[in-house]
């Protein structure tokens, strides 16, 4: 039996979903969307027990329906081979991944953040991302001279890093400037042909959110 496409169940817009669409490219798995467009929408999904906790993302995949974005993440990373060799390597991944995850959230969050505000959370990002989190990668990479975070081979870190470095960049580009190991690890993992098609115009990465998206999405999830 033929098991078709993972299906992602999100809003047609740049969120918790991204990296679960970045990591199901690099894995070489082409996946279809299934847009959320109204409240109503929502509804069906939640009233018909599709969703654990009341809440998306949520990807139907391999017969079940998983919730949770780090939960997804790591289930697709296991079934690819993405998550190291053995347990040790897995807990490096985890911690590495982690540390992205805390700045990533950082910036997804900066379109709800207050007008008064934006500019001092951004000042707070820009020296994070180049004091704390990217020179931890950069050191990494240097210390053992290998093209991946670990195991000298492609993992979910490596996935979520790039993922990260595109936003650090759309945020600045000259952040990324001291940091030029972190710069080829960004190509290097853009030109696999899989993740090459997924950033490509027409691709299925989503652009930044802009008003539109963000008025619609808070429609949706009935925010204020």
């Amino acid at each position: 039996m033929m098991v078709g496409k993972p299906t992602l169940h999100y809003f047609n817009g740049r969120g918790r979903m991204e990296s679960i669409g970045w990591l199901l490219a690099a894995a070489g798995v082409e996946f279809e969307e299934k847009f959320i467009e109204t409240p109503e929408d929502l509804d069906k999904l939640r009233n018909d027990g599709s969703l654990m906790f009341q809440q998306v993302p949520m990807v139907e995949i391999d017969g079940m329906k998983l919730v949770q974005t780090r939960a997804i993440l790591n289930y697709i990373a296991t079934k690819h081979n993405l998550y190291g060799k053995d347990i040790k390597e897995r807990a490096f991944i985890d911690m590495y991944a982690e540390g992205i995850a805390d700045i990533n959230e950082m910036i997804m969050l900066l379109p709800i953040c207050p007008p008064d505000q934006k500019d001092a959370k951004i000042a707070l990002i820009k020296e994070k991302t180049t004091n704390r989190y990217l020179p931890v990668f950069e050191n990494v990479l240097k210390s053992h001279g290998q093209d991946y975070l670990v195991g000298n081979r492609l993992s979910k870190a490596d996935v979520h890093l790039v993922e990260l470095l595109y936003y650090v960049e759309e945020l600045d580009p000259s952040l990324l400037a001291g940091f030029p190991l972190l710069k080829a690890l960004k190509s290097r993992v853009s030109n696999l042909p899989t993740v090459k098609r997924f950033l490509q115009p027409g691709g299925q990465r989503k652009p930044p959110l802009d008003e539109k998206s963000l008025e619609k999405a808070k429609k949706i999830f009935r925010l204020k």
